[in-house]
């Protein structure tokens, strides 16, 4: 019997993440030693914002990096999973009427790569990834994701990546593990309704700071599928991060049916691999 996989939203914050040693890596790598190893993985991730639902269908999707302003070494980077055309099929099926495109050129942006690098290090589980439709409503995006519920007994992975606070135009790189008052307010808003009752997550869009908070969808949206998959699961999330880091961006991430490890709070970055990218980093 197909044990029923759990479903996890990653805050996957800056791209560097992928090289650095710290809490958040940490934290990533423990989820991923912790949960049963899945039959694939699905991603709906903040970087493939587009005018149409798709889903990638390759055999071996490519290494994005969709980014600039880093060091070489982010740049070669290459994790390489498998895809699974079948699974895309699936997703196409369970989501009718809908149209889901098969789509052969994007492949796994570093909303996905850099955290399934240390997720599942070995990349030797099959990954795909759902487009976001960026025409669509966030209430069209959270019963979305409630259509995908039944894929999690099939053994399907699926995560979310993006950022419950990302505003990179109030950034402050002296804050690497700090916030401005809003994005706690938000942040901590976010959390209790997440943990107490995530089938009313549309409710954060009415929230003081949400205009703040989320100047831009993109790194919301994927949180609405998590969310979707809980009220679907008659379930809430755990935290396994907490906590913001350089002023206007959440770290905050969340586990649904998983067995966590102790959740950790942002920290300043550490490694043992590269120094911190500078200011004029771009698409995190």
């Amino acid at each position: 019997m197909i044990e029923r996989m759990p479903t996890i939203f990653f805050g996957h914050g800056n791209p560097m993440n992928a090289l650095l040693d710290n809490s958040y890596s940490r934290a990533w790598s423990a989820i991923g030693a912790a949960i049963p190893r899945p039959s694939a993985i699905l991603s709906i991730s903040a970087h493939w914002f587009v005018d149409s639902s798709a889903v990638t269908a390759m055999v071996a999707p490519r290494t994005i990096h969709d980014f600039g302003g880093f060091p070489r070494e982010l740049f070669e980077c290459q994790y390489q999973a498998p895809g699974d055309p079948d699974l895309a099929k699936r997703v196409q099926q369970v989501l009718a009427p809908l149209q889901v495109a098969s789509d052969s050129s994007w492949g796994l942006d570093h909303g996905t790569w850099s955290v399934l690098c240390h997720v599942f290090p070995k990349a030797d589980v099959p990954v795909i990834q759902l487009s976001i439709d960026e025409t669509q409503p966030a209430s069209f995006h959270y019963d979305t994701a409630k259509r995908l519920s039944s894929l999690r007994d099939q053994g399907v992975l699926i995560i979310g990546s993006g950022n419950i606070v990302h505003n990179l135009r109030r950034i402050d790189w002296g804050q690497p593990d700090g916030a401005s008052d809003w994005n706690r307010r938000f942040d901590d808003g976010a959390t209790a309704l997440l943990t107490e009752r995530p089938g009313d997550i549309l409710e954060l869009t009415e929230h003081d700071d949400f205009h703040l908070a989320v100047p831009t969808p993109d790194h919301f949206i994927p949180m609405l599928y998590i969310a979707g998959l809980a009220a679907a699961a008659d379930d809430t999330l755990d935290v396994f991060v907490e906590g913001p880091t350089f002023g206007s961006i959440s770290m905050t991430s969340y586990a649904l049916g998983a067995d966590c490890p102790p959740s950790t709070s942002s920290a300043p970055a550490q490694t043992t691999r590269s120094s911190a990218a500078p200011p004029e980093q771009t698409n995190l």
